[in-house]
């Protein structure tokens, strides 16, 4: 989330605050974890989904125009990038970073910066091992897998974090959050150029790459051997697709 990732979502963050809004079985999860941490900081805060209305709460994000689609009454906004918190040591009690540590251009030194200004860090990140197992990557998008294969995902906070506990964070199958496996029992959103607008790995990877596989779900979708190969979703509340919520730091 240094320099360059400014512009990036200057160029993609489009649409964030109407596709990404907080799912409130994720919003549940992190309110527990952040349990009664009197402040927080926090970093990569986009258009703001998942941050804490009910105590001192401080917003890092460095992209314009992620800043612009906060809503009113939000929290306070410094732009500034992970790698260089413009903020004291220990100068709030949890840092929190919601699906952002992989945009960073040095997590390492990012998560560095969270453990100094706070005790305690509760991070929303995913495990590639079981993304990529993901139908919409398997069949369609397996460039999606090899684009993500060297971003800082669960392993990196592992790594360099004080790690307390990893919780799985399942996608309900109405999920309100738009990420990446947000429609995995509605496929025919993938085929809607906003819905895919408020997806990173989406916008970012080659576009004429993403045509053809979408074009080869969308013949699967009107033909129903989409559906036939995955009628089981469709009776699933929920589904595991790799998403973790990581505390991490002083208990």
């Amino acid at each position: 989330m240094s320099t360059p990732r400014g512009p990036v979502y200057d160029r993609i963050g489009v649409g964030y605050q109407a596709r990404r809004r907080p799912e409130p079985a994720w919003q549940a999860r992190l309110n527990a974890a952040l349990g009664a941490t009197p402040s927080v900081l926090n970093v990569g805060a986009g258009a703001g989904s998942y941050e804490p209305t009910d105590r001192p709460t401080v917003a890092v994000e460095p992209a314009a125009t992620m800043i612009a689609q906060r809503p009113p009454g939000s929290a306070p906004v410094v732009r500034a990038v992970s790698e260089h918190l413009p903020m004291a040591d220990r100068s709030f009690d949890t840092a929190l970073a919601v699906l952002t540590l992989h945009h960073w251009t040095d997590p390492a030194a990012g998560l560095a910066e969270l453990r100094r200004v706070a005790r305690r860090q509760v991070l929303v990140t995913w495990d590639p091992a079981v993304t990529r197992t993901y139908w919409l990557m398997q069949e369609y998008l397996p460039e999606m897998a090899e684009w993500e294969a060297d971003l800082a995902t669960l392993d990196t906070v592992v790594e360099h974090l004080d790690v307390q506990q990893v919780e799985t964070l399942p996608v309900p199958a109405n999920c309100v959050d738009g990420v990446m496996a947000a429609y995995w029992c509605r496929p025919a959103e993938y085929l809607d150029p906003s819905v895919r607008a408020a997806i990173s790995n989406l916008s970012l990877i080659d576009q004429d790459v993403v045509a053809r596989g979408l074009g080869h779900l969308e013949a699967d979708l009107a033909d129903g051997s989409w559906a036939a190969r995955h009628a089981d979703l469709m009776d699933r509340d929920e589904l595991e697709i790799g998403y973790r919520l990581v505390i991490a730091g002083e208990p």
